[in-house]
């Protein structure tokens, strides 16, 4: 009687469970967000019969249309492997020009605005880039310079916003839908596209799966990484305009706390802190999803102290599910 010989022949069956687990929890991270969309939405319904309205719809989506804008700009650095905490800061910033210049330029106040915010993005990119400062460490030095710089010429008053043109452009509605909301989609288009059919999209997930392999491939790190720090104060110049016109003033306290609800939106649609991977589609389910929990905790009645809590649950929870524990060899 012949017995196999041990070792003559790998375990078939443990490798392939092992697989097909592998490939069960990939598909759950790549359908996370569309999953905790539906469950939210089940949920709040079942609670209020009004979340599903189309006034309340309406509501979200121009409520999440700042939080949108900065987030898209947030993608690309996050898919890179760096953090920008100065998004909020740079948001008062922009909101203050454009409430300084709009009684004199109108529409056009857009112009100062964006540009002020890339600007911003250009010192932070300088100095993570160029400086090798730590991207977390350089953000979080310029985020009070930014804010200082709000206080110090608002002295902490309001700053009012009443030029006809400048309203009618960025705050009315045509065809029932907000012109901010308008301007939201067509930017997340713009930086889907950018972020799909652009080297520089590909560059940024490059970098993000590996900086030095990154340099030894050709790609310019330096000049990449510059351009999406410039990229995400750009269009936290638009969403300062955007925030200063539906609410007609721009304020000392615009923009404290934002760079949080970024950070979660983003991570809640699937882009992982370390970067290599993301998807601008992913993004805006992120943004509706901590948009929607938000105003669903707000219909709902929830505390406003224990909505903190939740939210902070559901980023912890976002991370622990995104982040693919065998790719990474210490967590620090």
């Amino acid at each position: 009687m012949k017995t196999p010989s041990s070792g003559v022949k790998a375990p078939v069956q443990p490798v392939r469970d092992s697989a097909l687990r592998d490939r069960q929890i990939a598909m759950l991270r790549r359908s996370f967000p569309a999953i905790f969309l539906v469950i939210l939405v089940v949920v709040f319904t079942s609670m209020s019969q009004r979340f599903l309205s189309l006034d309340n719809l309406s509501t979200v989506l121009e409520q999440g249309t700042v939080l949108l804008v900065a987030s898209l700009g947030a993608s690309f650095i996050i898919m890179a492997g760096s953090i920008d905490i100065s998004v909020g800061s740079i948001v008062a910033v922009s909101a203050l020009t454009a409430a300084l210049t709009a009684d004199t330029l109108g529409a056009f106040a857009i112009v100062p605005a964006v540009l002020i915010g890339a600007l911003c993005g250009c010192l932070n990119g300088l100095l993570v880039a160029v400086g090798k400062v730590p991207s977390f460490v350089a953000t979080l030095g310029t985020q009070v310079v930014f804010r200082g710089l709000v206080l110090y010429f608002t002295k902490g008053a309001p700053v009012e916003i009443s030029n006809d043109s400048f309203l009618n452009a960025y705050s009315s509605i045509s065809f029932g839908i907000p012109h901010t909301v308008m301007i939201g989609l067509a930017l997340a288009v713009v930086a889907w596209s950018i972020f799909k059919f652009t080297v520089f999209g590909r560059e940024v997930l490059a970098i993000g799966g590996g900086e030095r392999v990154s340099i030894l491939t050709g790609i310019a790190v330096t000049r990449v990484k510059i351009k999406m720090f410039v990229l995400l104060g750009a269009l936290c110049g638009m969403a300062g305009l955007l925030q200063g016109a539906r609410t007609m003033a721009a304020t000392s306290q615009l923009g404290i706390g934002l760079e949080l609800d970024v950070i979660a939106s983003v991570v809640v649609g699937g882009t992982p802190l370390t970067g290599g991977l993301g998807s601008i589609t992913n993004t805006c389910l992120g943004v509706l999803i901590v948009t929607l929990l938000s105003n669903g905790m707000n219909m709902a009645g929830v505390d406003p102290y224990l909505q903190n809590i939740i939210k902070g649950v559901v980023l912890i929870t976002a991370v622990y599910i995104n982040i693919d524990r065998k790719k990474i060899g210490v967590i620090k």
